[in-house]
């Protein structure tokens, strides 16, 4: 016999474990030094979120970013959704994993909204002006500002899954019995 159904339990180490991701990510894309945006042809040009380089080689010649309030701007909305973002992580980890505490969800689903919203200008904010800063050549976006998206992503599904996960407690707590979505004879 086959039986196929979701094990909730199971969705109190889940959850967490994705923001642990999300932090990881962030710290990812906030850290990388070899760029957010790099020169498609000539590989002459790449800048992160903290400055921007040109030369080829050993021959780089850098210059901060942070002297543009857009910069700056991006730095601090990406840190302090970062912040948000490790707070919600251990309210999580204090509502799910220690003790399941339900009145604690949406509120962590909140903070996760906060984070997406934050996240999502500075996400936007760093391709506009960069693209008014630079005219020449053709430019993409690397790994480092893909992981500033991936963390931003997990964190509109957690905080989904934050805000309808009270309304499965006795399935969380393990009170409730299990359904199967499929069952075989």
């Amino acid at each position: 016999m086959f039986r196929c159904g979701i094990a909730y339990p199971r969705c109190r180490w889940i959850v967490p474990l994705l923001l642990l991701f999300a932090i990881i990510f962030d710290i990812i894309a906030i850290a990388a030094t070899s760029g957010w945006v790099e020169d498609e042809e000539a590989k002459t040009h790449y800048t992160s979120m903290w400055e921007e380089c040109r030369g080829r080689n050993d021959n780089w010649e850098c210059r901060s970013l942070m002297e543009h309030s857009w910069a700056q701007a991006v730095a601090a909305l990406m840190i302090i959704g970062l912040l948000i973002l490790i707070v919600a992580f251990i309210i999580s980890c204090i509502a799910l994993c220690c003790s399941l505490r339900i009145s604690l969800l949406p509120i962590i689903g909140v903070m996760l909204i906060i984070v997406v919203v934050v996240q999502f200008i500075a996400l936007i904010i760093y391709p506009v002006k960069f693209n008014e800063m630079i005219y020449e050549g053709h430019y993409y976006y690397t790994w480092a500002y893909g992981f500033g998206w991936g963390a931003t992503i997990l964190c509109i599904g957690c905080a989904i899954l934050f805000c309808c996960l009270p309304r499965y407690e006795d399935e969380l707590s393990g009170h409730a019995k299990t359904k199967y979505i499929y069952s075989s004879a």
